[in-house]
């Protein structure tokens, strides 16, 4: 019973088309928001009601098996106030989801540390809040930073004028706001005003503005930034240098890649690095000092003036302390072990989807073979007056063949056919997809005459395999027309057809196969190309039913079957067995002028409307079966498999995975919320650790003031 009602569900959603990406991700995130609010969660012991404290708070966004060695958890800590909508010291559900659907946002990291200091939550920052908030949470002991100098004016406004700051004005001065510290903190410890502070002075103004955002190899080694130049000092110029090269750590890891991509040894050098992002920049954004820095903390370890994506690894360190990062050693092996594996992966799934294919187009061949068999029959009938004809149309031989030789006398030569189909949808599929591929430009579009080649390569390719099958099952359908009109025709079997032709006599016909399946396949997938996405709107996150798969099949194949009838009325008169009296055909053009003179020109149509009926129909049935069957044999450790175990485990409530990965994807409370704290910490390392003194010791800010609120 399970197994049927899997199989009506995998036929429905075939037919009805699947439900959109972003839906589906909609779908998976309330039930992980749900799992992981349940599974941190108390009951208030009078209502009943389940809520979250700042301590299961802390749980939920920053679980204890998180890595916080840049970050301390306690700091987490400070975005409660933001999930307390109400000011009530719990977050509901309610609450939990709505800071969940703000962690989704794109710029979810601002409008967190703008909802943090919007105290009376008006949608505007007032500057006594600001301070208040700053002052409480700043280290005693960091360097201090001057909220009245002329760039804090420019932004809040002076001593007698000051003005609120929206959510806009709010973030672009957080994005502004660690240069400026760095700028104050270097006025400060340059104390003759010489432009030039001693390598420690650097290294704690690094640490107490950058350190969140830095790798360790180079806070480690932040004082030997003074041996880029001669002297034993660091200037003004090589910590701007290095302030704007850790800000736009993501753009240089694209150039580093994008650089040692086209290097034959994967390395490279200071001038390959800035002539790279020239290339990738419209304008060259890095100075020859900047790129020096890069490369000194690159080369610390092994100088050299040739650097790998491997050395680079411990500076751009994007994804903390990834693991890759400490064994710099076992980066390369490890890669080849996986690209062993995901080349090993790869062909399993080919072989899968092959084996899918080739189920599918059988059943596909065997549903409609009846409808090939008639069309074949009437297009080897000869004759132009009707006495002459065996057969008036389709119906009239549909009947005829199913009184003269029974049910199964439809299905003659089925067998080479579902033999054969097989390599014939591998090949031409695979040579489309290939083709469009070579010629699909950068940004993945490609022109009409280009689909219209790649679909003319894929018919020419399958001619290699599927012309000596045609042949044999084109000679295995008409045997029983020729056993009911001559008698004492002997019944051939598909062997003894392949020995008598021999290799030669296989490819009888080819030249018309080729005029047949060239034009046949350059009209057919561009048309169903262009159906699919302009009529029905497919796209990478909407997934077609089988009903709207049918109907495109069915329009692209009507005018592809039908205009290459003509070529296929002389395939199929080269590779039947001529009878006595018959003319024999001597080639193509022989063949064209003996039917055009005989028969006329209305004999190149004959079993048209047999062609369209039997191509749809066809197309159809293959498509439900591969869905049904990818739905019920799912490949074991595949991309379909990996997602319906990753949906389970969210609607499952396999909280444990959710909330005790090492490795966090971009979306995972704990990834957004970690990067919302590295904005906020732009404005004090310290942010949300500060512990104010009382008479017992110390103790945790005040929820008003953005703290747990708890001792």
């Amino acid at each position: 019973m399970p197994q049927i009602a899997a199989v009506k569900e995998a036929v429905k959603d075939s037919l009805v088309g699947s439900v959109t990406q972003e839906a589906s991700d909609g779908l998976q995130m309330s039930a992980q928001t749900r799992a992981i609010f349940v599974a941190n969660a108390v009951r208030d012991a009078e209502t009943g009601e389940q809520y979250m404290g700042p301590e299961e708070f802390t749980n939920a966004i920053a679980p204890k098996t998180e890595d916080f060695h840049k970050i301390s958890r306690e700091q987490y800590s400070i975005l409660f106030r933001v999930a307390d909508r109400m000011n009530r010291g719990r977050v509901t559900l309610a609450d939990w989801s709505v800071f969940e659907n703000l962690l989704m946002k794109p710029d979810s990291e601002y409008e967190i540390a703008f909802r943090l200091f919007d105290v009376d939550r008006t949608g505007n920052v007032k500057y006594d809040d600001f301070r208040k908030l700053y002052e409480l949470n700043k280290g005693p002991d960091n360097i201090p930073f001057d909220w009245d100098c002329e760039w804090a004016k420019l932004y809040i406004g002076s001593r007698k004028k000051r003005r609120d700051l929206d959510y806009p004005q709010f973030s672009q001065m957080l994005r502004g706001l660690q240069g400026e510290r760095i700028r104050q903190a270097f006025q400060r410890f340059d104390r003759n005003g010489d432009g030039y502070i001693e390598p420690e002075d650097f290294a704690r103004i690094i640490v107490e503005t950058a350190k969140h955002k830095l790798s360790d190899h180079l806070l480690d080694n932040l004082h030997t930034l003074c041996n880029i130049s001669k002297g034993t000092k660091i200037s003004y110029a090589n910590v701007r240098a290095f302030q704007n090269m850790i800000k736009e750590m993501d753009l240089v890891e694209v150039i580093l890649r994008r650089a040692a991509a086209k290097s034959p040894d994967g390395k490279i050098t200071s001038a390959e690095f800035l002539n790279e992002a020239a290339r990738v920049t419209r304008f060259s954004l890095f100075t020859p000092m900047e790129a020096d820095i890069l490369f000194h903390f690159a080369s610390l370890n092994k100088p050299s003036g040739r650097l790998g994506l491997s050395d680079f690894a411990k500076v751009l360190d994007p994804s903390w302390r990834n693991t890759m990062y400490d064994h710099d050693e076992s980066a390369t092996a490890a890669a080849a072990k996986e690209s062993a594996s995901n080349f090993l992966s790869s062909a399993l799934e080919s072989v899968y989807n092959f084996g899918l294919g080739s189920m599918a187009g059988a059943f596909g061949a065997f549903m409609v073979y009846p409808i090939d068999l008639v069309k074949t029959r009437l297009q080897n009938q000869r004759g132009a007056l009707p006495g002459q004809r065996l057969y008036k149309n389709s119906i009239d031989c549909f009947q005829k063949v199913v009184r003269n030789e029974g049910f199964r006398g439809l299905y003659s030569g089925v067998l080479p056919q579902l033999v054969g189909v097989a390599p014939e949808k591998a090949i031409k599929l695979t040579t489309n997809d290939l083709v469009r591929g070579a010629l699909t430009d950068k940004h993945g579009k490609i022109s009409l005459p280009s689909e219209v080649f790649a679909g003319g390569m894929a018919g020419g390719c399958q001619v290699v395999f599927t012309n000596p099958l045609e042949i044999v099952k084109i000679r295995l359908q008409v045997q029983g027309e020729i056993a009911k009109t001559v008698d004492g025709a002997p019944k051939r079997s598909a062997m003894w057809i392949v020995r008598n032709l021999g290799l030669v006599g296989l490819y009888k016909g080819a030249s018309a196969c080729l005029l047949r399946d060239v034009p046949f396949s350059a009209i057919y997938f561009p048309t169903y190309s262009h159906l699919k996405r302009d009529f029905f709107g497919e796209s990478p996150t909407k997934k077609l039913g089988i009903l709207q798969l049918l109907t495109a099949g069915a329009i692209a194949g009507m005018p592809a079957a039908y205009l290459t009838t003509p070529c296929d009325v002389i395939k199929t008169r080269l590779q039947v067995e001529a009878r006595k009296g018959e003319a024999q055909y001597t080639g193509l053009r022989h063949a064209a002028k003996t039917i055009w003179k005989e028969e006329g020109f209305t004999a190149f149509f004959k079993g048209g409307p047999a062609r369209i009926f039997r191509s749809s129909p066809q197309f159809g049935f293959t498509l439900a079966a591969y869905e049904v069957l990818q739905t019920l044999l799912p490949m074991p450790g595949g991309a379909a498999s990996r997602k319906q175990e990753a949906a389970a485990a969210q609607v499952s409530g396999a909280v444990g995975d959710v909330v005790g990965s090492t490795r966090p994807d971009a979306t995972s409370p704990f990834a957004r919320s970690r990067n919302a704290l590295k904005v906020i910490l732009d404005l004090d390392e310290d942010f949300g650790r500060i512990r104010l003194p009382n008479e017992k010791g110390w103790r945790t800010l005040p929820r008003a003031m953005g703290g747990g609120g708890s001792v």
